[in-house]
């Protein structure tokens, strides 16, 4: 195969072919992520908004694979870069590089099982159970109506991804049509393999040269054991940031009376009574310990916890056992009840695993060396309070260690990298090693020794900057003079700090704040009080709020976390974003207080390495809604004083881009009262 040209001149190419224009921070992130693929190192790359990261990284690997003839993974942690990568980019990308690289690259999108359409599900019509909905007519007919739509649907589809299906369907219609990895009954034995719409996409992404995927089937790939992704040696991470909390997510179990009775209720009828009798006693029991302990984190086992968890074990495994898989001429001839029988065994293994992992972690009896944190969690279903048991994994460094930078090159990304002022803060979490002596490694908090390869993982990492000029698009007024945030709800002088802002701005204004309760409260409140309207989260569907947000410069939009990330409005509909507080975590998040004692144990700063890097990491996302092309301008108000008085503020300030300070309440009205009179000039 003659010699590919390098990755400047093909960078050069697709900017050209697609309209862009050079920027200097694309072509050192290109030749930087050119530079890991082609040494093996890992790569951490912060690159603003704006960069074109998405080119700098896809250019070096579509040259690698049609190289090398090897895939490139690429994970993402949103449906929308996703769809932005395979409708938009790769598409134009691979035509413009098709005379360079000899021919057209191919790429294909990969999710897990549970994103398509099942054949044999839809065909054999066995219903999920209604549970909470069961007494609710409108709930039922609303479904109905619903899988009606997936069962006109699949005749329609070619993909099968529920992506593809708008407008959506409630997640309840969508279990209907689907199954779980668990749940398959695999291609072999399952009637409808040769159309099954996930093996279909699992065959194409093993044709391909970039295969798009999420960072929750990068997990279950990790987790799992099991080949989910198809061979490959290089894996970007885009939205990086996010990469920890998705795969903690998917590595997350729980234990509730209700699972325990659905598992029994899938039983039924498939196995001898007895069996059933004991997994529904088993709910019981499990049903009357847990009405009598208080929610909150388990250091120890509580009592009586024990024999009522191995009573669990028990029945489920025995469940298990008299489910064993029939033979494959079984499944040819009675699909339905093929599809039942694994459905049920997916159930009474998962309470089976849950009951075992609880009691795994409790075997070791310093709390401070438990793998798993455990949580007792308590929540109103419907005016019907439900309890269930969480147990997720104190750290996934380990994990994303062995699974992850062990078997490939990872490239990781995002316009949010650095904490503090470092790249430490968040490669320890990954699981890489820090190269600062005073970060700690939560991965490593149990008292365990690093794995003895862990020299073996060398890691770069460069920051490429922006093609925004922060300091002059941007002021960043933290409101010195408010008091500190309490817990009773918006004070008064927030409001009217608030109405001030908005006034100043004409409306244009973005309000993130730290919960649904505080974002409803200052919407009722000020739309009282202001003359241009307010559209709070929950209105609408976020998506048709943000469009409305954009199409008119006089409205404000609140809402909470989703939109702190969420948004992306360029252009004079968004002059001002408000931050109500530093978005700390909740002091009784069982996980994160966990993760901040383990570090403690270790002589680390827990507050700072869990606390801290949570609040600054949601800070660089929240303040990034405002700058969204070269020509905005504007202002991004903090309301929580501490951010300039507390010690720790430097610490979350140095973690944001270098905006021009204030905490003067009049140089900022007079900054936005001008840019509110050019805008309407420009009209």
């Amino acid at each position: 195969m003659p010699e590919l040209p390098p990755v400047p001149k093909l960078l050069a190419t697709a900017v050209e072919a697609l309209g862009g224009k050079e920027r200097s921070g694309q072509q050192t992130m290109a030749a930087a992520v050119a530079h890991s693929i082609d040494t093996g190192e890992h790569l951490a790359v912060q690159a603003g908004t704006g960069t074109g990261k998405s080119l700098a990284y896809l250019v070096p690997s579509l040259r690698h694979s049609v190289r090398t003839g090897r895939t490139v993974v690429v994970s993402t942690a949103t449906i929308a870069l996703q769809r932005q990568l395979v409708d938009r980019d790769l598409p134009r990308l691979s035509e413009a590089l098709a005379p360079q690289l000899g021919r057209v690259a191919q790429f294909a999108i990969l999710k897990g099982r549970n994103n398509y359409l099942c054949l044999n599900k839809i065909n054999s019509a066995i219903p999920e159970e209604p549970e909470a909905e069961l007494f609710d007519a409108f709930a039922i007919s609303k479904l109905g109506r619903e899988v009606q739509r997936l069962n006109e649907w699949v005749s329609d589809t070619e993909t099968g991804d529920r992506d593809e299906l708008t407008p959506g369907v409630s997640d309840r219609a969508w279990r209907q049509v689907s199954v779980s990895s668990r749940e398959c009954l695999g291609k072999s034995r399952c009637s409808f393999g040769q159309d099954c719409f996930a093996e279909k996409a699992r065959a194409e992404s093993g044709q391909a040269d970039v295969v798009v995927t999420n960072h929750a089937l990068l997990a279950i790939d990790a987790i799992s054991g099991i080949q989910v992704l198809p061979e490959h040696d290089v894996v970007v991470i885009d939205e990086a940031h996010e990469l920890v909390d998705r795969v903690t997510g998917v590595a997350t179990a729980e234990l509730s009376t209700a699972a325990i009775s659905a598992a029994a209720k899938r039983c039924s009828k498939l196995i001898d009574e007895r069996e059933v009798d004991r997994l529904e006693n088993a709910a019981e029991a499990w049903h009357g310990l847990l009405d009598d302990l208080n929610p909150g984190r388990w250091d120890r086992m509580p009592d009586g916890a024990a024999p009522v968890l191995a009573l669990i074990r028990d029945a489920a495994w025995n469940a298990r056992t008299a489910l064993a898989p029939q033979g494959g001429s079984s499944a040819a001839s009675d699909p339905e009840g093929a599809a039942a029988r694994n459905q049920a065994l997916a159930a009474v293994e998962e309470v089976h695993d849950a009951a075992v992992r609880v009691l795994t972690t409790f075997e070791e009896p310093d709390p401070a060396a438990h793998r798993d944190v455990i949580w007792l969690a308590s929540e109103e279903v419907r005016s019907v309070p439900r309890r269930t048991l969480h147990m997720a994994p104190l750290s996934v460094g380990g994990l994303l260690r062995s699974r992850l930078f062990g078997t490939a090159t990872v490239v990781l990304t995002s316009a949010t990298l650095q904490i503090g002022g470092s790249f430490d803060n968040l490669a320890v979490t990954w699981g890489l090693p820090p190269r600062s002596a005073a970060t700690v490694d939560p991965a490593l908090a149990t008292g365990k020794e690093a794995p003895s390869d862990e020299k073996a993982l060398h890691w770069n990492s460069v920051d490429v900057g922006s093609p925004f000029d922060h300091a002059k698009s941007g002021i960043l007024y933290v409101a010195k003079h408010l008091p500190a945030p309490g817990r009773d709800g918006l004070p008064q002088a927030y409001l009217d700090e608030i109405e001030r802002l908005i006034t100043a701005a004409g409306g244009r204004t973005l309000g993130l704040f730290s919960s649904m309760r505080a974002a409803k409260a200052a919407t009722e409140i000020l739309r009282e009080r202001l003359d241009t309207p307010i559209l709070c989260q929950g209105d609408d569907a976020t998506g048709a709020l943000v469009r409305k947000f954009a199409d008119d410069p006089e409205i404000s939009l609140f809402g909470t976390l989703s939109l702190w990330q969420g948004v992306d409005v360029p252009g004079p509909s968004l002059s001002l974003v408000i931050l109500d507080r530093i978005p700390f975590p909740r002091p009784d998040d069982p996980l994160l207080v966990a993760r901040q004692r383990a570090v403690e144990s270790r002589g680390g700063n827990g507050f700072l390495s869990v606390a801290a890097n949570h609040a600054a990491l949601l800070l660089a996302q929240g303040t990034g809604r405002l700058l969204r092309s070269v020509d905005d301008r504007g202002v991004i108000a903090i309301l929580d004083s501490r951010l300039a008085t507390a010690r720790y503020g430097g610490y979350l300030r140095a973690s944001l881009p270098p905006y021009w300070e204030t905490s003067d309440p009049q140089v900022v009205t007079k900054a936005l009262e001008r840019l509110t009179n050019s805008v309407a000039q420009m009209k």
